[in-house]
């Protein structure tokens, strides 16, 4: 079954805010293998200008996954995730995140388009503090194997 062109541009509520913790940024640092100082220790971090631990630049995965599995699996989308590979993932980064930052994620459908067999679900995430301050834009499309005009929606 094809996927509802029609909520292209859908925006969902923010996430519940979210207290970025140094620990995390370590853990995360540690299991992606990056023993970059300003992951780790609060001295480095400052040293180069941040007030605290500094996460990577794919840190903001961990904050924005919720937000956008809330729009994934939005039932009036019609996203049938056993046909789904991840195509690609973007990272716009406005401001790093520090551990302390308090924020929330706002998720919206960007597109829904198609080529040939296979369609194209872009989920944009905006993480942003409380306050309001944009920092980091991530952008996950999504392919939906076999669902396009060109497969007649065969499910």
């Amino acid at each position: 079954m094809p996927l509802n062109s029609a909520y292209a541009g859908k925006r969902y509520p923010p996430t519940a805010p979210y207290q970025v913790g140094r620990e995390k940024i370590r853990e995360f640092a540690a299991a992606i293998a990056d023993d970059n100082p300003a992951y780790h220790d609060v001295a480095a971090a400052r040293e180069l200008g941040y007030p605290d631990v500094v996460a990577p630049p794919t840190f903001s995965f961990v904050l924005t996954m919720n937000a956008m599995t809330t729009a994934m699996f939005d039932p009036q989308i019609g996203l049938d995730y056993s046909r789904v590979v991840h195509g690609e993932q973007s990272f716009e980064i406005h401001r790093p995140i520090v551990a302390g930052d308090e924020v929330v994620v706002d998720a919206t459908i960007e597109a829904i388009d198609g080529s040939g067999r296979h369609e194209f679900l872009t989920v944009r995430a905006d993480v942003r503090t409380v306050a309001g301050e944009d920092l980091v834009t991530t952008r996950s499309i999504l392919v939906s194997r076999g669902t396009g005009a060109a497969a007649g929606g065969a499910s």
